[in-house]
């Protein structure tokens, strides 16, 4: 069992720190720590694990208010024409945010400055910080426990991450719910929760990262369609990318991630779970979507699908640059291809999968997203 306000006094403690920002982002933090031990079924691994994260989180969000308060100027300075690459999961958005991280011009979300923020890194520091060096030290050891995760999804802690561990400071994020299986909080996450606040947070670490280290931001989170509306109230001329691949691979391979994930903090996963909730997730994205794009005008998002971005990359590349014309420059298109090079597919194993496992069909998910497949013209397999 977990406390809330032992975690807070916990992460005040060893930072020296005490205002949290705005307060109403311990609500998210209440609704998980409620799910969390009432419903999750951990281990005591699991259990420090989590307890670890939260507090790190939290210290982290002190930290980078504390800083905010010593350089207010930050607050003033513009996040301008922010990328935002999203999509149900699995459907190419590592791919796209790599290939536009090697753009020279672009600034990405680094996996080690998410959760150690300040003092903002210098820019030809980005993989040579020590907390970046700390951090590759972590994700090397995580991967003694789950080396086959790799195969699934690879990160380096100077490697692009989902922007999603930023608003987990503010405790409404999916990512938690990734971790461990908490029926309520994901209710209230969907359903009830304000994301305003934490998109607010998200904005002050961007201004903060980009003090030392500019360019524009180009960003990336598979469940962005949940709150596609509160991004862009604090974001307003953000450019939004989502991205689109057969149902079938998708809710395969994202189940198969979720199962690794929970394994790491509970010997009980519910694997039937796992594939009734995805498929409800997804479902639920894709109508945000929908209704977004319903508001805004099609062109609102730009749609990029995972089969024509793996036929030709720099040509999809291509395409996004001039639909929000973007300069795609040479020096560009040679990192991206170097990158491609550098990366090739399986690189780090091949990911197996089956929907029979998660308690689903083929049959059942070309029933749940034959519309959508539809509408936006997704190749598929059969």
């Amino acid at each position: 069992m977990i406390d809330a306000q032992q975690l807070l006094a916990t992460a005040r403690q060893q930072t020296g720190l005490t205002d949290i920002g705005d307060e109403s982002v311990l609500e998210g933090l209440q609704h998980l720590v409620d799910a969390l031990n009432n419903e999750a079924p951990l281990t005591e691994r699991g259990w420090q694990s989590i307890t670890g994260v939260l507090i790190r989180n939290l210290s982290n969000r002190l930290q980078v208010e504390n800083y905010l308060q010593a350089h207010p100027q930050l607050l003033q300075q513009p996040v301008s024409k922010p990328t935002f690459v999203f999509g149900l999961p699995r459907t190419g958005t590592t791919l796209t945010i790599n290939l536009l991280n090697a753009d020279p011009g672009r600034r990405c979300l680094l996996r080690w400055e998410a959760f150690n923020s300040v003092p903002p890194p210098k820019a030809g520091e980005l993989s040579s910080d020590p907390r970046c060096l700390q951090e590759q030290a972590m994700v090397d050891m995580s991967l003694k426990f789950a080396p086959h995760i790799s195969a699934i999804h690879h990160e380096d802690a100077d490697s692009p991450t989902e922007c999603q561990f930023a608003m987990s400071q503010s405790f409404c994020a999916q990512y938690y719910e990734a971790i461990a299986e908490i029926p309520s909080y994901r209710h209230w996450l969907i359903h009830e929760a304000d994301y305003l606040p934490a998109f607010r947070y998200h904005k002050k670490l961007l201004q903060v990262l980009q003090s030392e280290a500019p360019g524009h931001w180009t960003l990336k989170n598979p469940w962005h369609p949940l709150f596609l509306d509160a991004l862009t109230e604090v974001y307003p001329d953000a450019q939004l990318v989502m991205t689109h691949r057969d149902p079938v691979d998708v809710v395969a391979s994202a189940c198969s991630l979720i199962k690794v994930v929970r394994q790491m903090f509970s010997d009980k996963v519910d694997l039937h779970y796992i594939g009734a909730s995805m498929m409800d997730m997804f479902a639920e994205m894709i109508r945000r979507a929908d209704a977004y794009k319903e508001k805004h005008g099609q062109d609102s998002i730009y749609d990029l699908h995972y089969s024509a971005l793996m036929a030709d990359p720099l040509a999809e590349m291509k395409k996004l640059y001039a639909h929000f014309d973007e300069p795609l420059t040479a020096e560009a298109a040679d990192a991206m291809t170097t990158m491609l090079q550098q990366n090739p597919k399986g690189k780090h194993g091949k990911h197996e999968y089956s929907l029979e496992e998660y308690g689903l069909s083929a049959a059942m998910v070309r029933e749940r997203f034959g519309d959508y497949c539809q509408r936006y013209g997704i190749a598929t397999r059969d």
